[in-house]
């Protein structure tokens, strides 16, 4: 199938990992070889490589492309300027301070997703293959003529605001808030609007690629399940339009224009795809007697390091579910942690902040930098009553690293940097009395 055509639902198949093949025109795909002298249809062979050839079988991650066109072509690229989007070093030096962003306003003008995105800390380095950036997108535009590729790292979509179609060179998606979508590294793709603007944040991984995390005690299920991921089936397009190309290459932009769309793969067979997932459908494990599990229970992807137990990245979600926990503060509690956190918030009020922490926002909590309650919360949650409760309104998101997030130096200048954050901890009294 075309991408444009007139059909209003995407098709996918299922499952986290797999080996999938498929072809949106019949015969197209090669049934018992990859590089045939001829492919059907006058189609191009081209292998795209997301591990090295010698990596474990169970790490190895590729995918067979039949393009009506070869990615090789007679073009050369040139650096981009961007004013929102930055790259190493993001500041000299990181402060043992905490700090929360409102909101991002989606710009008035005609923006598309590449022009809105806007870096807000970082931490690693690309070229050793370990860290992680986050950014915010914002779009009232969808991209015309234009596609986007990012050889630097891996994206991990998480929607905020409005909903909108990923044309991938391997098919399309729909995403909306309440979903996330990756597209691995060197995956061109299109960003066209459903609804009139967009929001959301965005996960760039330099590091080993996000996977699901291993369940241990918990067992053969819970939390995300792998039938749940959904890989979209091949569409192309075979437009002769000038298409702008744009790169991210050791982070910088550069671009280039092509005679054609690129998004041209007409059929496929591989694993190294991209693919969504509801985030509804994440089974909840939790404690039913007393006190915190802690909150690596509600990891929804990791990108491992050199050391074990100790993550690149990990992908954490707070969502609905049910607190049931006897002789127990509900709420965070208290903590200071050796891991980097940054939080986002998709819908709903985030347990611990009575007020301040908006959707489409975002706070940062560095290594071992005190963070908890706020005092109205911390207040409540002492003295209610301890009846089984369901937090319905609520999806927050963490992004938690072992490295420091450095913020860019300016987001430490922005108009929605809320000063007023490290006052939801004034108030708080010694109550205990020497006896």
């Amino acid at each position: 199938m075309r991408i444009g055509d007139n059909k209003s639902i995407s098709s996918y198949m299922s499952g986290f990992g797999n080996y999938f093949s498929s072809e949106a025109e019949k015969n197209t795909l090669p049934k018992d070889q990859n590089t045939p002298q001829k492919v059907s249809g006058g189609l191009f062979t081209e292998q795209l490589n997301g591990a090295a050839f010698t990596s474990p079988r169970v790490d190895n991650r590729h995918t067979w492309l039949y393009k009506i066109r070869p990615s090789a072509g007679n073009y050369s690229f040139k650096g981009v300027q961007h004013v929102g989007l930055k790259g190493r070093p993001f500041i000299v030096n990181a402060s043992p301070n905490a700090f929360r962003w409102l909101p991002f306003d989606i710009p008035k003008a005609k923006t598309d997703f590449v022009d809105g995105l806007i870096t807000v800390a970082g931490n690693g380095d690309l070229n050793s293959l370990r860290g992680s950036a986050v950014h915010i997108y914002r779009a009232n535009a969808s991209m015309e003529n234009r596609v986007f590729c990012d050889n630097d790292a891996e994206l991990l979509f998480v929607p905020e605001l409005g909903a909108f179609k990923i044309f991938t060179e391997l098919g399309e998606i729909e995403l909306k808030p309440k979903e996330i979508c990756l597209i691995p590294a060197g995956i061109k793709f299109r960003i066209e609007l459903i609804d009139t603007e967009i929001r959301g944040y965005l996960l760039e991984n330099y590091g080993p690629y996000l996977r699901l995390p291993e369940l241990g005690p918990i067992g053969a299920n819970g939390l995300a399940a792998i039938r749940h991921f959904l890989c979209p089936m091949a569409k192309y397009e075979n437009k002769q339009i000038e298409t702008e190309l744009v790169v991210k290459f050791q982070d910088k932009l550069w671009h280039t224009v092509l005679p054609h769309s690129p998004l041209d793969v007409v059929s496929w067979h591989g694993n190294y795809v991209p693919y969504k997932y509801d985030l509804s459908l994440f089974q909840v494990v939790n404690s039913v007697s007393f006190d915190h599990q802690d909150p690596s229970i509600f990891t929804v992807l990791t990108s491992p390091s050199e050391f074990i137990g100790l993550p690149n990245v990990d992908f954490v979600i707070f969502p609905p579910r049910w607190s049931v926990a006897e002789k127990t503060f509900r709420p965070p509690y208290f903590h200071r942690n050796c891991m980097n956190e940054i939080m986002g918030l998709v819908y709903g009020q985030y347990e611990s902040r009575t007020e301040g922490f908006l959707p489409g926002g975002i706070s940062l909590h560095n290594r071992f930098i005190a963070h908890g309650p706020d005092l109205e919360t911390y207040e409540k949650a002492i003295s209610q009553n301890l009846v089984p409760t369901k937090m319905d309104d609520t999806l927050a998101i963490m992004f938690e690293s072992s490295l420091v997030y450095q913020p860019t130096k300016e987001m430490l200048e922005v108009s929605n940097l809320d000063k007023t954050y490290l006052s939801i901890w004034q108030g708080f009294k010694a109550e205990f009395k020497d006896e």
